[in-house]
Formats: C-alpha cells, sequence, structure tokens
C-alpha cells in the first residue's frame, strides 16, 4: 500500500529522479518553457517553485549567498542559477506563488504519453501583463475589490447625469436667427 507516500516516482531510482528533475529544472530556467510528458511537467513543478522562492531579495548578504548555495546544491548548473537569480528573480518578486503553468498538448503518436508545456508564467508575452498593470500591486482582499468595482461605477453615473454646453449655444443661435 501507499499510504502517504505522495511523490511520483516518474518510474526511475532516486538518483536518477533527481538527476531528471535537476536537468528539466535547468532547462525550464534557461529556456522559460519546455514541452515533456505531463507527469513530469507536475513532478517539475513541485521541484522548480521552492527554488524560485528562494530567489526572493533580502537585506542580509550571508542569506543571499547561502540561498545561491541551496539552489545550486538542487540544480549543479552555475549558469541555470545565476539566470534564476539575475533575471527570473527579480521578475518574480512581487508574485506571491504559482510561477510556473501547465499546458496539456495531446498524447504522443509514438507510446500515447500525454505531452504537456511547462513555462514561467512571467515570462510569457502572450498571457502576461502589460508593464502598467504588473506594476500595481494585486489585491489582497474581496472587499478591496468591490470598492473598486464602485469607484468605477461612480464616475460613469456622474458622465451621463452632466449635460454639454453644445446643447445651450445650439438653442441660442437658433434664437438668434429668429
Amino acid at each position: 500500500m501507499r499510504h502517504g507516500d505522495k511523490i511520483n516516482n516518474l518510474g526511475r531510482k532516486k538518483a536518477h529522479r533527481e538527476a531528471l528533475l535537476a536537468n528539466l529544472a535547468s532547462q525550464l530556467i534557461t529556456h522559460k518553457r519546455i514541452v515533456t510528458t505531463l507527469a513530469k511537467a507536475k513532478a517539475l513543478r513541485t521541484y522548480v517553485e521552492p527554488l524560485i522562492t528562494k530567489t526572493k531579495k533580502s537585506d542580509n548578504k550571508e542569506t543571499i549567498m547561502h540561498q545561491h548555495r541551496v539552489v545550486f546544491s538542487y540544480l549543479q548548473d552555475k549558469s541555470a542559477v545565476k539566470e534564476l537569480f539575475t533575471v527570473v528573480g527579480p521578475k518574480v518578486a512581487s508574485r506571491p506563488g504559482g510561477y510556473t503553468r501547465i499546458l496539456k498538448l495531446g498524447i504522443r503518436p509514438g507510446d500515447n504519453a500525454e505531452k504537456a508545456m511547462i513555462e514561467l508564467v512571467d515570462f510569457n508575452e502572450i498571457y502576461g501583463k502589460s508593464a502598467a498593470q504588473a506594476a500595481e500591486p494585486a489585491k489582497k482582499t474581496r472587499r478591496s475589490r468591490a470598492t473598486t468595482k464602485k469607484a468605477e461605477a461612480a464616475p460613469a453615473a456622474e458622465a451621463t447625469v452632466v449635460e454639454t454646453p453644445a446643447t445651450e449655444e445650439t438653442t441660442s443661435t437658433d434664437k438668434a436667427a429668429e
């Protein structure tokens, strides 16, 4: 029985699985998007998201160096660690989690395996927000959203009540013409 066994072994021994996930993670960080099987993508998400969380900046230099060493122990790739801390980390600093997205791509013809594309969310220009929207902090509660909707609706209601001076001018010129 598998009581309490939550890890997907992917049909590999521990060392092989760790090497596979380290290679997939470094490629994801380098290329920002990779295509693999759905099971590997789901396993990779749980592997790489804590590493991305470790890149969030802190004030203490020793803490930053320690986080570099911890991430390097997982990835074993200097260029991927550098890319993670210099490019990916600052871009996801304001995001509270959910750094990756998995999109299903259908089945692979050879062995009928389900393919998926895993990508870093902030590096997709199609689904991504514009720079102005990304700079705006995300709303935390439902109440703050409700108040912004009311605030947006109020100016629209005021705009319909205000009369334009063009109608007054046309009536005054019509009276002068008579």
